[in-house]
């Protein structure tokens, strides 16, 4: 049996079930006791049961009445839930947000971004992905993600970026290096030593910089290990494996098993940026892009 009844006529009855009272019930509603009635009466013909006995004297729920009104309530709150998230959906302060990050944006800027965000906007789900700065370029343009943190600059049609941070390059070093205890040390100094960097599948953005600064310095480093993740790095380096090249982020890590020396040359940085596509944005994305704009201004020394 198809049952057709607006919310209207649901909250006519509900205003009545509640005072058990017409004239009040209508004075609630903003309306005249004949259109109630007729709310009410349409209502009644549209389910088939009678809700209500009346009397001269008296109003009050029938046994059909009493079971609607419980369900009735249920769809009701139902209903206004619904009206509220779709309302803030609209607005953007509830969905979705799909964050790619590599090592260096995880390690880095990311996390106090995120802590933010999920403080002010406490409704909207957030998924992390790690990916490859490559990777994301795709991932982006297939609208696969909304944003992605990555190595910059960057350069694709369709394509926005946005500036996060820059971070100097130093050298990660066995604690007991020759070089372990000097206050800064030039790249040319490492030419011949024994490297370990990430691997091209997940660093190849990272590792072509690496090679590109060697090279400029006049060597080409001498690669014998590789690891896939940071901490991968940062255990074969402890090892006395070889030496390697990262963002200065590694200083959040404090390991006493390792040493970071800065590099002698300003100009050895990488940079993360925030990237998404300039053919999809969500209201979700629109409130991350403004607060990401608003913090990292803040951020910004005078």
């Amino acid at each position: 049996m198809n049952v057709l009844f607006d919310l209207r006529q649901a909250r006519a009855f509900l205003a009545v079930a509640n005072t058990l009272h017409f004239k009040q019930a209508a004075e609630v509603l903003c309306i005249t006791q004949p259109a109630l009635s007729r709310l009410i009466k349409g209502l009644e013909e549209s389910i088939g049961a009678e809700l209500f006995s009346r009397t001269t004297r008296q109003v009050a729920l029938t046994v059909a009445g009493q079971l609607f009104l419980e369900e009735c309530r249920l769809a009701i709150t139902h209903l206004e839930r619904a009206t509220q998230l779709a309302q803030q959906a609209q607005s953007g302060d509830i969905g979705h947000l799909s964050i790619a990050y590599n090592d260096f944006s995880i390690n880095g800027v990311l996390p106090s971004i995120l802590e933010v965000f999920k403080e002010r906007y406490p409704d909207i789900s957030v998924d992390l992905v790690y990916m490859p700065s490559h990777t994301q370029h795709k991932a982006l343009l297939d609208h696969e993600i909304d944003v992605g943190f990555l190595i910059g600059p960057l350069d694709i049609e369709g394509l926005e970026t946005f500036r996060a941070a820059s971070e100097r390059i130093v050298a990660i070093l066995p604690r007991r290096h020759r070089l372990a205890n000097r206050k800064q040390l030039s790249l040319r100094e490492l030419a011949e030593e024994k490297f370990i960097l990430g691997t091209e599948n997940g660093w190849s953005e990272f590792r072509h910089y690496i090679f590109k600064i060697c090279m400029n310095a006049r060597f080409t480093p001498q690669v014998v290990q590789e690891a896939s993740t940071s901490s991968g790095i940062f255990g074969l380096v402890a090892a006395n494996m070889g030496v390697s090249l990262y963002s200065d982020c590694i200083n959040r890590f404090q390991r006493d098993d390792i040493a970071v020396v800065p590099l002698d040359h300003d100009d050895y940085s990488v940079e993360t940026i925030a990237a998404w596509s300039n053919s999809y944005t969500t209201s979700s994305f629109r409130l991350f892009h403004e607060l990401l704009q608003s913090k990292l201004s803040d951020d910004q020394p005078d």
